[in-house]
């Protein structure tokens, strides 16, 4: 484990909590700006780029992951209200100062695609690498979406962290001191990076941690085809994501001749090939950004940040529709709510910090090495 509650936090009013959801939303608005102007400059808070509206409004600094935690780790405040899901927070503590303590409001608020790869899991794979492969050629890469426990496993044992930004680099880096790549936890995000540098897609293969098949404990995977693939990809994906299909690309291509279609690499890589341009939730903002007036756009990402920047950009006269209609809500950035903020909030004021999110020391050593292997390779993203 490497998410502990602070002793407060296990004292706090659970029955309080309670009270505070059982309230409408707009209730809430008076009670965090006067709980915010209470504390002053000895709090931030962080609003993940998914974060719902009434929530995001209130936040310091907004953005994806990555950037959130290096402004977390720059800043004088004590106490960081994070806005987002475990493993935000988590890289925020390993990357902030000991003097500093990182708080979620909602501890339901996780990541189903950092969920599908357990500490426990990827030990296992290792050890049946270390079976079959050379696993000195093995360079470990996780995304940035992964436990604090699995970017320290990275981190002691050869390899970094990346970001959806910087996973070119960090593959590059990786094949300067080995012939494998062993990547987790989203499957797409490696494939669309691997097929990017030309990388065939049959030399990319899925390890299956639930795999039952033969041979045993190999990933579903035969030794030969362990020890020629060039990357492993763990099978993890991001819900939201992987919801959009290549018809969705069809179809508002479709009803909207002419259209831009960008889209997230975590989609699946069909979803990306048929695609004008994929990026970052950072560079998909930027494309929208430094388009003409005019442009229509349809982006397959999650739907707050895209109903943010439909209005956002509507008077430049660009049109900003989802690639799939049906809506892609992610339902763990969606928990944390004005309730659960105020909750935090007010408890900071009167001297209680209630859900702090604390990385164990021998975690938090290899997490930092990994994070700043990545730093190294690339010091803007």
């Amino acid at each position: 484990m490497t998410l502990v509650l602070d002793d407060l936090a296990q004292a706090a009013d659970s029955c309080s909590l309670e009270n505070y959801l059982a309230l409408p939303d707009h209730t809430m608005d008076d009670r965090i700006t006067a709980a915010r102007a209470k504390l002053g400059s000895s709090t931030i808070l962080l609003g993940h780029h998914y974060q719902r509206d009434e929530v995001i409004r209130f936040a310091d600094f907004t953005g994806d992951s990555y950037k959130l935690s290096k402004i977390a780790a720059e800043t004088d405040a004590k106490y960081l209200i994070f806005c987002g899901v475990h493993f935000m927070a988590e890289s925020a503590d390993v990357l902030g100062r000991d003097s500093q303590q990182v708080i979620l409001p909602d501890l339901n608020a996780g990541c189903s695609m950092a969920d599908m790869a357990e500490i426990s899991q990827v030990e296992a794979c290792w050890e049946a690498l270390a079976r079959t492969c050379d696993l000195s050629k093995i360079v470990p890469i996780t995304y940035m979406n992964s436990s604090a426990a699995i970017k320290a496993f990275c981190g002691e044992n050869g390899g970094l962290v990346c970001t959806s930004s910087n996973a070119r680099q960090a593959f590059e880096w990786a094949f300067q001191r080995g012939k494998q790549i062993l990547f987790l936890p989203d499957q797409h995000l490696g494939r669309n990076t691997g097929f990017a540098m030309g990388i065939p897609l049959d030399e990319m293969k899925i390890w299956d941690p639930w795999a039952v098949q033969l041979p045993v404990n190999q990933g579903g995977l035969s030794t030969s085809e362990l020890n020629s693939a060039r990357i492993l990809l763990w099978k993890g994906h991001c819900s939201v994501h992987q919801r959009f299909l290549p018809s969705h690309v069809d179809a508002v291509r479709a009803k909207y001749p002419g259209i831009q279609v960008i889209v997230h690499p975590e989609c699946r890589w069909e979803v990306c090939q048929k695609a004008d341009a994929l990026g970052s939730t950072e560079r998909l903002i930027q494309l929208v950004e430094d388009a003409p007036a005019g442009t229509t756009f349809a982006i397959g990402t999650e739907i707050h940040l895209i109903n943010r920047l439909a209005k956002r950009f509507a008077p430049e006269g660009k049109k900003i529709i989802t690639l799939d209609d049906t809506g892609c809500l992610c339902t763990t950035m969606y928990r944390i709510s004005p309730q659960h903020l105020a909750w935090a909030l007010e408890n900071l004021v009167e001297g209680r910090v209630v859900n702090r999110i604390q990385v164990r020391k021998n975690v938090k050593h290899w997490a930092r090495v990994a994070l700043d292997r990545m730093l190294e390779i690339n010091p803007g993203k």
